[in-house]
């Protein structure tokens, strides 16, 4: 049996422990906003946190997850008020929104471990995560402004 907190819950899991984080919390637990991009950990629109950490839930395996905190779009706060999502809809940053809950979460990572980030440290950190419509200038100036509190 593999428990873990996802969003403030306890859940248990006594299923495959290969299984992908990402497909635990999109078929088991009905957190649809965590996408499946590319399944390979390239593209980032899985992006979750673990333990506070960004990491993309495709490359996860359940095992790994065992007694570790997860934290998804939907969990990032209850209202969709954390500074990172005013920020994005101050600036109407997504076009499509695929990419959009996995790019929130990077940026909420980022500014969890580095409250004011320089220009290098926010494109070092968000160049993992693609934007299919190519947002990055606006993604950019989101974070800029989430780092300002909104």
């Amino acid at each position: 049996m593999i428990t873990l907190s996802v969003n403030g819950q306890d859940v248990s899991y006594d299923g495959d422990p290969t299984l992908s984080l990402l497909w635990f919390l999109r078929d088991e637990l009905g957190y649809t906003g965590t996408k499946f991009g590319c399944g390979e950990a390239l593209c980032g629109a899985c992006t979750v946190h673990l333990n506070g950490e960004a990491v993309r839930s495709c490359a996860v395996q359940m095992g790994d997850a065992a007694g570790k905190k997860v934290v998804t779009i939907e969990g990032l706060d209850p209202h969709g008020d954390h500074p990172v999502q005013r920020a994005w809809r101050a600036l109407n940053v997504p076009q499509c929104g695929f990419c959009q809950a996995g790019q929130i979460m990077q940026a909420a990572a980022l500014l969890h471990a580095t409250p004011n980030p320089t220009t290098e440290q926010i494109h070092q950190a968000m160049s993992g995560n693609i934007c299919r419509c190519g947002c990055y200038q606006r993604i950019e100036e989101a974070v800029r402004l989430a780092a300002t509190g909104v």
